[in-house]
């Protein structure tokens, strides 16, 4: 899972995009409205009954003014009441952002995040999983293993981005709020409220993440999170097919190799929950089967398998 936590007063924790020394979110790209400017459509006003919710609530809709309903749609939306494996796909660009100059895109990524949702006494959860995210040429598209930095002009050896999660090491989700597993003592309780849309016949979700203090900035995420309202509403399904869009703001990835240049890296994704790896590309399967196969399932009980050495 992505070491991130989740921003605002009752933000949740859903996606970080992270290398092992480079951090990114699902578990890196994945609750607060997106603004950037005036080019976006207006969301509308919250519900006069429910604060956190804004457009028309539907017939049937579970109160989302309560922590445990909140609790119970974000874990199906993220993941399971299941406990297995939940696999996202996702693919985008990263652009880099120097002062002065216009956002310039560099690569394209392509990546999976497996989560599981795993039962915790008390009617709480632990989210953890792996990511495994591949860099490609932005006109080609063909995986790369080196890269030629526009800015310095010299060329660099492309690093996946990897993490191996385990029990310990993830998200809790509870009614109290999303906060990460080994700082859970040390972090404020928030009920757990969060930022709904309904509009047409979709629903969707809103997220930002906070991440832990003493990292060097920038660092910032924002996502959403997108679902019929027929699959929201069918009580009796425990994972609601999801897709999504994420922008996140980073430090330089290492290897890039920028030294002090000043400047930082954006990156912009959509993507889609799965529901088996076998629904992946196949060449990024191929790739990841042959690379990291212990990542390829997140089951706690193999968590010991999935250590990664330094490097990687």
């Amino acid at each position: 899972m992505a070491d991130c936590l989740k921003n605002g007063r009752n933000a949740a924790k859903i996606w970080c995009l992270m290398s092992q020394p480079d951090h990114v979110s699902r578990r890196s790209f994945t609750l607060g409205a997106l603004n950037i400017g005036t080019g976006l459509l207006a969301l509308g006003a919250a519900s006069d009954a429910l604060p956190r919710v804004a457009g028309a609530l539907p017939a049937g809709a579970p109160d989302l003014r309560l922590p445990a309903t909140n609790l119970r749609a974000l874990v199906r939306m993220t993941a399971s009441l299941t406990e297995r494996d939940v696999p996202w796909w996702y693919d985008g660009t990263i652009f880099g952002v120097v002062p002065g100059e216009n956002p310039r895109p560099l690569v394209k990524f392509e990546g999976m995040e497996l989560y599981w949702m795993q039962h915790l006494p008390g009617g709480a959860y632990e989210l953890t999983g792996n990511t495994v995210t591949f860099f490609r040429d932005l006109s080609t598209g063909a995986m790369l293993s080196e890269f030629r930095n526009p800015y310095t002009k010299a060329s660099v050896a492309v690093s996946p981005a990897v993490q191996g999660g385990g029990p310990g090491r993830g998200f809790n989700y509870s009614g109290k709020g999303i906060r990460f597993t080994r700082l859970l003592d040390q972090l404020p309780e928030d009920p757990l409220v969060l930022d709904w849309t309904f509009a047409r016949d979709m629903v969707w979700l809103h997220n930002s993440t906070r991440y832990p203090p003493g990292l060097p900035p920038p660092r910032w995420q924002q996502q959403t999170m997108f679902a019929s309202q027929k699959d929201f509403l069918d009580d009796k399904s425990e994972s609601i097919p999801v897709v999504f869009g994420s922008t996140v703001h980073m430090p330089w990835l290492k290897w890039l190799d920028m030294g002090d240049r000043p400047g930082h890296v954006v990156w912009h994704a959509g993507g889609a929950k799965l529901n088996s790896i076998d629904e992946l590309p196949a060449e990024y399967r191929r790739r990841a089967e042959k690379e990291y196969p212990s990542l390829l399932s997140a089951d706690p009980a193999t968590a010991a398998d999935r250590v990664l050495t330094p490097g990687h």
